[in-house]
């Protein structure tokens, strides 16, 4: 990771650098050969105009003219070549080419009119002026303005002096890159260090605490990024270690449950085997006591394998349009007789007609386990409310209690499995710490929803929210 950090800090530093050293070095050229241009033009329109007001393309014994000719040359350490309207060399300041003629697409474009300027491969700046008489204002066509073009002056000068220029502003350039890089470089080393020492040290704690020689939270404050990581790290050792005290709690109380009802049928029928002329009534007690003991049993090994059904996939959901409204009453009637040995009103409200696509036997056992947990954590002379509504999309479920409710603190953990929230009074109140999250696993099968509110000593309200239609 400090590698990666270092390259990206490196070529955040040096690329700019390159590219406006690079940029500023060909903005200098092309300045440098514009000004070059338009300093030569201004220089060889002046020249045209002494040419032309000297009449020296008719007479070329002309000193002054031959003189500015020649200092224009040499200022420039370029060529100057006169042509006049027969393209007949008048007159070269080489002396290589006077007396022959020049026939060039730049010269006939000149001969019209045009002023031409260009940079030639051959590192050459080329600038061809005409040479006008002053121009006739009543000139009824180009033919008359053209004629009035009586040569063409030809400038050409080499870019040799700003070539050089360019060569050492380039090494100027470069040396002022190859420092600018040398901190550059110093500077990423040492900022990658600095972000990558917060890092290092995570995963030095995480190491510690992954390998069991810390039981500490995880803590590094030195960004808020590494706080946040900490922070979010934190929640998650918590709720393991929440889930992995439920999960011992749990093989604790599973084993207690499950040996409780074995225990008591086994004295039981050692109290029977004991009594070899014991009357029929009390055969009739003990075996209606050990019927108990052993619905007792078949209800923890049922709520097991109800929770490892939930693990399966929606596959084996058996769906099929279901009266809702019929489902819940049926719930209800068979959890009256529990919640009358409390004293428990029980109620159900329902707004309008529901059908929905759901497996009757999930959703079944989902209502029991929230409208039986209802019923166990109520008060004596308490009421559940059971409510259902629909709209176009979905049906609602609400399971209103009196009961004791839950502390908020234990809110977030409640569906979780093996959870319990009255750990006190666990073994008073039947059951393995599994129904929520059955009822759950249940509706979340469905594409459904489930939230709880609750008030401690007021009571606690699960709302449940299912399509009507079922999302494969």
């Amino acid at each position: 990771m400090k590698f990666r950090i270092l390259l990206v800090v490196l070529a955040a530093g040096w690329l700019p650098m390159a590219l406006v050293a690079f940029s500023l070095l060909g903005s200098y050229y092309n300045r440098a050969i514009s000004n070059r241009s338009t300093e030569i033009q201004n220089q060889g329109r002046i020249l045209a105009n002494q040419i032309l007001n000297n009449h020296y393309l008719e007479d070329t014994s002309s000193e002054l003219i031959d003189g500015e000719l020649s200092q224009l040359a040499s200022m420039y350490d370029g060529r100057i070549v006169l042509i006049d309207q027969d393209f007949r060399v008048v007159r070269d300041t080489y002396d290589l080419i006077e007396g022959r003629f020049v026939v060039s697409e730049d010269v006939i474009r000149c001969f019209k009119g045009e002023t031409t300027n260009q940079t030639t491969d051959q590192g050459f700046i080329e600038i061809l002026i005409p040479v006008k008489e002053n121009e006739n204002p009543q000139a009824a066509s180009k033919e008359e303005t053209a004629s009035k073009i009586l040569g063409v002056l030809l400038l050409s000068v080499p870019t040799d002096s700003i070539w050089d220029n360019v060569d050492a502003l380039t090494g100027d350039a470069g040396v002022f890159v190859l420092l600018y890089g040398v901190v550059v470089t110093a500077l990423a080393v040492l900022l990658s260090h600095l972000l990558v020492r917060p890092v290092d040290h995570v995963v030095q704690e995480l190491r510690q605490i992954s390998s069991g020689h810390s039981n500490e939270d995880l803590a590094v404050k030195s960004y808020t990024e590494t706080t946040e990581i900490s922070e979010e790290f934190n929640k998650i050792i918590t709720q393991m270690r929440v889930l992995d005290e439920s999960r011992q709690e749990f093989v604790s109380n599973v084993s207690h449950e499950l040996k409780t009802p074995l225990t008591s049928m086994k004295v039981l029928a050692d109290s029977l085997l004991m009594q070899s002329d014991a009357p029929v009534e009390l055969y009739k007690e003990f075996m209606g006591d050990i019927a108990e003991e052993i619905e007792r049993e078949n209800k923890i090994i049922t709520d097991l394998l109800s929770l490892v059904k939930m693990d399966k996939k929606a596959a084996s959901l058996n769906i099929e349009p279901v009266d809702i409204n019929d489902l819940l009453e049926l719930i209800l009637k068979r959890l009256r007789p529990i919640a009358s040995k409390k004293n428990i009103e029980m109620v159900l409200e329902s707004f309008r007609p529901v059908t929905a696509e759901v497996d009757s036997g999930r959703l079944t056992l989902a209502f029991t386990n929230l409208v039986e947990n209802a019923i166990k954590y109520n008060k004596e002379n308490g009421w559940v409310h059971v409510s259902l509504d629909a709209d176009h999309k979905f049906f609602y479920v609400k399971i209103m209690d009196s009961g004791v409710g839950i502390p908020e603190e234990s809110l977030d953990y409640i569906f979780e499995r093996f959870y319990r929230v009255d750990k006190s009074h666990s073994n008073e109140i039947d059951g393995t710490g599994l129904g929520l999250a059955i009822a759950k696993g249940a509706i979340l099968v469905h594409k459904g929803a489930i939230k709880v509110s609750s008030q401690l000593g007021e009571g606690t309200t699960f709302s449940v929210r299912i399509p009507l239609n079922y999302i494969a």
